[in-house]
């Protein structure tokens, strides 16, 4: 069973990686990809019955409070569900570090946004410009909207954080 966690923590991560490229693009959360971080952590505690339960209360905790600030518009559905789903799979310890990984990383990307919006306004990116430039001309046209932080990013940084920092 030692093998086990090494693989859903690799899975996991990668999965990370996939949200906070796919939030950025599309500022969207599949569903199947927490259903599947929720599935690998319960899978990476089953040799801790107890801690498993003592993850889902956590969960369930954490979900009540992000529906309350939810439902006041402060942050987004696709974000509640992906740290809930990430807390499944943690111990108590590791639903405070990728809380507060996530604050810290939430801070970042909002100082990111805000220097952002003090850049000149580029033009269209041109076919074959640099993945860097195209996502700079979006992030700075959905700006100018007053489009939401993709803060699936800050979250899937604290969850690989605290993956990393768990133990791989």
């Amino acid at each position: 069973m030692s093998w086990i966690v090494p693989i859903t923590s690799v899975l996991e991560i990668l999965l990370l990686l996939y949200v906070a490229t796919f939030d950025i693009a599309l500022r969207l959360i599949r569903n199947e990809i927490c259903l599947a971080l929720a599935l690998l952590g319960i899978a990476s505690q089953l040799a801790s019955p107890m801690q498993v339960l003592q993850s889902l209360v956590a969960a369930t905790i954490l979900l009540l409070l992000l529906l309350v600030v939810h439902t006041r518009g402060w942050i987004g559905g696709g974000d509640v569900k992906l740290l809930v789903a990430l807390v499944v799979g943690l111990p108590l310890i590791g639903v405070v570090e990728l809380l507060t990984v996530t604050a810290l990383a939430g801070g970042v990307l909002a100082l990111v946004h805000l220097a952002m919006r003090l850049l000149p306004y580029p033009r269209l990116a041109p076919s074959g410009s640099s993945l860097v430039r195209r996502v700079y001309a979006v992030e700075r046209w959905r700006h100018l909207r007053q489009a939401p932080l993709p803060y699936g990013v800050a979250i899937a940084c604290g969850g690989i954080w605290t993956i990393f920092s768990q133990g791989f």
